[in-house]
């Protein structure tokens, strides 16, 4: 059985009063928490067998890059990728998306060819391309979704065409909490010639993934949003397609042999991993992903989408209170305004009530705008949230409206 209670004995900082009272943690998407078994990995691994991996022939680095290599392990495993060397430790997801921009993108794309994106995505995922169209003379195409958040197929293969080079889609909208139909956008993606990379940072957090059933190009997710440390993060690509892109940074450990003269590259996944990694927090974020398939990502799920409903029931009671985002396939991401209350000011109340939100356009100005806000409030669902947490995020902005209602 789910037993959150049980499990958010395991996270310490969630057991640790703020001001004397508890604390009610709802910022999941912009980073987790982290449980005790990844910090006591990273402490065992720092105080037992810290050394650089892939580097030195004495037992300690021996240990260190077995460790190493069985975190990328974890990840294949995490994502049921088909081969280990398919997946590239980067510091984050975005790094792994500009890393993919820039190698697949610099080699592939050149002027007449489209790049798709939905309304919807986070910067990461928008910048990145948006410069190399730039470079390249490639056109950065954006397919629009519904008022309420919600993703239209018809909409997407209107602007998908024999153009279109690469479609950089998000799993699950950090603003509109929107899950987009991955398989139904790689097949129909696949049939026009594109290649996909999806942006699985959210949706990771509260979904099974599996890059071979989705059969996308690229995946990428971040350690800290999947209850690991933070500086590492995950790109999936097929072998295939990474073994035919250049490197994107250069130094050591990448490398096959150098001259003066010349340069040859290792395979992958080391010529995509330029320099000493971050080994520590490949292990921690290993570690994190352990620690969910632990619990079962059907369980998590089914956890989170109960709390999904109950957390729509008791937003739709607050008065004046409109959630952003309602599409029927929806994860526990809640942007929210209240009538004309700016989001920092509401967040401010809520921090007095040990309530943590976030508030602004959350890395993603053009949906937020295109949704009419400049800013917005959200409260974000993890693994460890529990009903008292909506409890008290409701009774507190009851609170709030009332007394910027009165004042």
């Amino acid at each position: 059985m789910y037993d959150v209670y049980t499990i958010r004995k395991d996270f310490p900082l969630l057991n640790k009063p703020v001001n004397g009272r508890p604390f009610v943690y709802l910022d999941t998407s912009a980073s987790a928490q982290k449980p005790q078994q990844v910090l006591d990995k990273m402490m065992f691994v720092y105080q037992t067998i810290y050394a650089n991996p892939h580097r030195g022939s004495y037992t300690i680095s021996e240990q260190m890059t077995t460790e190493y290599e069985l975190a990328r392990q974890t990840v294949q495993k995490f994502i049921n990728a088909k081969h280990a060397r398919e997946i590239i430790f980067t510091r984050n997801a975005t790094e792994a998306i500009n890393l993919t921009a820039a190698s697949w993108g610099g080699q592939n794309l050149k002027k007449g060819d489209e790049v798709l994106i939905s309304q919807a995505e986070h910067h990461a995922n928008l910048v990145p391309w948006q410069h190399i169209c730039a470079v390249t003379g490639a056109k950065l195409v954006v397919f629009p979704v519904t008022n309420n958040g919600e993703f239209r197929e018809d909409e997407f293969l209107k602007y998908l065409s024999d153009k279109t080079k690469i479609v950089a889609v998000t799993a699950m909208s950090n603003v509109l909490g929107t899950m987009f139909p991955l398989k139904k956008i790689t097949t129909a993606a696949h049939n026009a010639g594109a290649k996909v990379l999806v942006d699985a940072c959210q949706f990771a957090v509260h979904h099974h993934i599996d890059v071979q059933d989705i059969d996308c190009d690229f995946l990428a997710f971040s350690a800290h949003k999947t209850y690991g440390p933070s500086g590492v993060g995950a790109l999936y690509g097929k072998a295939e397609i990474l073994q035919n892109m250049p490197p994107y940074q250069f130094g050591g450990d990448m490398v096959d042999n150098v001259t003066y003269e010349k340069t040859t590259f290792a395979d992958i996944p080391a010529r995509f991993e330029a320099g000493t990694p971050a080994s520590v927090q490949a292990i921690g974020m290993a570690e994190g992903l352990k620690y969910m398939m632990n619990l079962g990502l059907n369980n998590i799920e089914a956890h989170e989408q109960e709390l999904v409903a109950y957390t729509t029931q008791k937003l739709q009671e607050v008065p004046d209170l409109k959630i952003v985002g309602t599409a029927k396939e929806k994860g526990g991401v809640f942007c929210f305004a209240i009538r004309d209350i700016h989001p920092q000011d509401l967040a401010f109340v809520l921090n007095k009530e040990n309530i943590a939100i976030r508030t602004g356009h959350h890395c993603a100005q053009p949906i937020v705008n295109r949704m009419g806000y400049t800013s917005l409030a959200r409260a974000s669902l993890g693994l460890y949230t529990t009903r008292e947490d909506v409890d008290a995020l409701f009774n507190a902005l009851i609170k709030a409206e009332k007394f910027f209602r009165e004042n």
